[in-house]
């Protein structure tokens, strides 16, 4: 029986709301910062955040709450200069009053004005390694896993199996079962021996300009020929993004891999998978030994209905041999992350939605670029 809608038969009544109140119910940090650089509002959560009443922080110049040359100052200009709005993750905005504060930035204009406004997003314990060195680091590890496996045992598998196919020549009918099952065993081990080996394979990737859309149309024909006839699909796609910077076959083995395992979690007979494709200004990430940040504005998303990742193996879900499926290998989001890190890309789960929520930022394509 269906629940009743509590605001059924109701009269709407007209409501004022107060921006200011809705900007105080926020729990992210927010600060305001005039055109001579200080800062000029901040809600609760902002006082919270600088340890310090509106009243003194807007006394209070933002290059002296954060730490000298800190990427907050940079991203501040860059939003006066092009009024566009900019984020980067991973900032550290600690001091040695405040302590360690690793947090995700947004950085906007305020129309009509020349104040700056800040949004701050403190990340958890489980979020302040970078999110792609997270992955990065789970592909390296099952890289040399991949190599010594390759050498210590693909070489004994083969031994045994062929010493058990000699067996059955002359074995009873009981026994010959036995060997069957050694057979089928060694097997089973030399697939997921091969499925590692494609971990070390470091060589770079050939790389064009690839139309994504195109690639999770044929994504979306593959699952609907196959696993995913019983699904309900959606999309909801920008038709004005640019073409992604990519290898198309090892883009359409990411989606292919990532709609698979929707099509596997999602309640039988009422599955939707929505396909999403979006265009983010001023998302940068930093290279790892470098100063230099690559910008990845182009967003591919993959939504189920399913239950989600259980949040005690979220923060390990990109590791090898993490897995909730029974029988499974654990290697198929592992080989996803390190694909997208080959394609200087990050992916990460969103636990905003209900469902299962993947997101992949994708560098675009530069014609100019690759044609000089």
């Amino acid at each position: 029986m269906p629940l009743p809608n509590p605001f059924s038969g109701t009269k709407r009544k007209k409501v004022d709301v107060d921006a200011l109140s809705v900007l105080n119910a926020l729990p992210d940090p927010i600060i305001v910062i005039d055109e001579e650089g200080y800062i000029c509002m901040a809600n609760p959560a902002g006082e919270a955040f600088f340890g310090s009443s509106t009243n003194i922080l807007r006394q209070t110049a933002i290059e002296e709450l954060v730490p000298f040359d800190s990427p907050l100052l940079g991203l501040i200009g860059q939003v006066r200069y092009s009024s566009d709005c900019v984020s980067e993750y991973g900032v550290d905005l600690g001091t040695p009053k405040t302590g360690i504060k690793n947090v995700n930035l947004q950085v906007s204009a305020l129309y009509g004005t020349s104040n700056v406004v800040v949004q701050i997003e403190e990340r958890t314990i489980a979020l302040k390694m970078d999110r792609q060195l997270t992955h990065r680091g789970a592909a390296r590890s099952v890289t040399a896993m991949a190599i010594m496996l390759a050498h210590e045992v693909k070489n004994p598998l083969s031994g045994i199996r062929g010493s058990a196919q000699l067996l059955e020549m002359n074995a009873s009918d009981a026994d010959r079962a036995l060997t069957r099952l050694i057979c089928e065993e060694t097997d089973r081990i030399c697939a997921l021996v091969d499925r590692m080996e494609a971990f070390s394979d470091d060589r770079p990737i050939d790389r064009d300009a690839v139309n994504i859309h195109e690639v999770l149309e044929h994504v979306r024909r593959v699952a609907e020929a196959g696993f995913g006839r019983e699904i309900i699909f959606r999309e909801n796609y920008d038709p004005s993004l640019p073409f992604v910077y990519g290898n198309r076959d090892q883009l359409v083995q990411v989606l292919l891999n990532l709609v698979k395992n929707a099509a596997e979690s999602v309640p039988e007979g009422k599955g939707e998978i929505i396909l999403t494709t979006a265009y983010r200004h001023g998302i940068r990430l930093a290279i790892p030994g470098s100063k230099d940040k690559v910008q990845l504005p182009l967003e591919v998303g993959i939504h189920d209905n399913g239950p989600g990742i259980p949040a005690e193996i979220l923060p390990h879900i990109f590791d090898p041999f993490v897995t909730t499926k029974q029988g499974g290998s654990g290697l198929g989001l592992a080989l996803v992350a390190k694909i997208v890190g080959d394609h200087g890309g990050i992916i990460e789960y969103d636990t905003a939605a209900a469902g299962g929520n993947f997101l992949i930022r994708l560098p675009v394509y530069n014609f100019s670029k690759m044609d000089a």
